[in-house]
């Protein structure tokens, strides 16, 4: 076990669990560490924004709490969807995803799935990840996002099939017609015979939470199943942000 990564980790739990701010010698002395040990892992901490330093008294900020939530939300979102995706994959005949967006790598994340009974299916599997631009669930969680967030992608939206987006006017112009429509499209751009329609859920907070939306082989999405069956993905994310405590969002602001 890396003992620098225990000490710091220990220091943040005694942080969290203590009602007031605490000092560098106390916390050397509950811990049976060298002050200049604590200070230098009290200093890591910091510039990794966990930790606040108030007048030579250290205490958690609130990432920890941002982190845990999120944590928290991906159970609850998975429990609470879980009903409606199976509602989903009774209609569409499709399998049906949710995801979650890690804005750090720019991917998306398959918390669930339920197979589709058809022979032929798009392949994933939970805990498995897929670029967010080139596939439905993370086009329509990249659509909440700020203008200048999409911007900051600007060369490292690689294609991977010769529909993906690989430029961010092409995503912008995309983004666009997604928060007008409220679902977005994946046609190939992940897996050339691969398509998808997916929308948001929303927290209690207003805040994305995840997407839900259905992939099959392209032979079976085409424009009109699509065109048929995006109303019912866009209604599955409503009823499970409804389920959340959230709701439809008023207009985006860019």
């Amino acid at each position: 076990m890396d003992t620098t990564v225990q000490k710091a980790l220990t220091i943040l739990e005694v942080l969290a669990r203590s009602d007031t701010h605490r000092g560098i010698t106390d916390l050397a002395g509950e811990l049976g560490l060298s002050k200049s040990n604590v200070h230098r892992l009290l200093s890591t901490l910091i510039q990794l924004g966990y930790v606040a330093n108030e007048d030579g008294r250290y205490g958690p900020t609130s990432k920890l709490w941002e982190l845990g939530s999120l944590i928290i939300g991906r159970y609850d979102v998975r429990r609470l969807a879980r009903p409606i995706m199976e509602v989903l994959a009774r209609q569409s005949g499709e399998t049906v995803h949710l995801s979650v967006l890690d804005e750090i790598s720019c991917e998306v994340v398959y918390i669930d799935k339920i197979e589709s009974g058809q022979a032929v299916r798009a392949y994933s599997e939970v805990g498995g990840r897929a670029p967010a631009h080139c596939v439905a669930t993370g086009k329509a969680m990249l659509a909440e996002l700020p203008d200048a967030a999409l911007l900051a992608l600007e060369g490292r939206l690689a294609p991977h099939t010769r529909r993906s987006i690989a430029t961010v006017e092409e995503l912008l112009r995309q983004v666009a017609q997604i928060r007008r429509d409220r679902f977005a499209v994946n046609h190939g751009e992940w897996r050339d015979q691969v398509r998808g329609v997916a929308s948001v859920i929303r927290g209690a907070d207003g805040r994305v939470a995840a997407a839900i939306g259905i992939s099959g082989p392209a032979g079976r999405l085409t424009q009109d199943f699509i065109r048929r069956t995006a109303p019912m993905v866009v209604e599955a994310g409503d009823t499970v942000s409804r389920l959340m405590g959230g709701s439809r969002p008023a207009a985006h602001v860019a």
